[in-house]
């Protein structure tokens, strides 16, 4: 199995604009076919060094993950809203 963590820092980062961020992560779950597992999280903190929005994935395999990557509703829809609102994010792939 393989976990894929990204953290987000969003250009704004309101309640209303965070939440359908994450809105629009939880979408994913049945319209990816090589997810296994979704979490999607929301900062209340708001410190200096906080991330907006985590979102957790779990795959079967690497190559489950390679083609999450070229998934087209991953792209297509969930890629180019994130990147239109996003400010910075950083991310994590491990086996587990």
């Amino acid at each position: 199995m393989v976990k894929h963590i990204v953290c987000f820092k969003l250009k704004d980062n309101s309640k209303e604009s965070c939440e359908k961020a994450a809105e629009i992560f939880r979408s994913m779950q049945g319209n990816v076919p090589q997810l296994k597992s979704i979490q999607v999280g929301v900062d209340f903190l708001h410190s200096p060094r906080s991330y907006d929005i985590i979102l957790e994935t779990t795959f079967d395999d690497k190559k489950a993950l390679e083609d999450y990557q070229n998934d087209p509703y991953h792209c297509d829809v969930v890629k180019k809203y994130i990147h239109s609102v996003q400010e910075a994010s950083i991310s994590i792939d491990y086996e587990i």
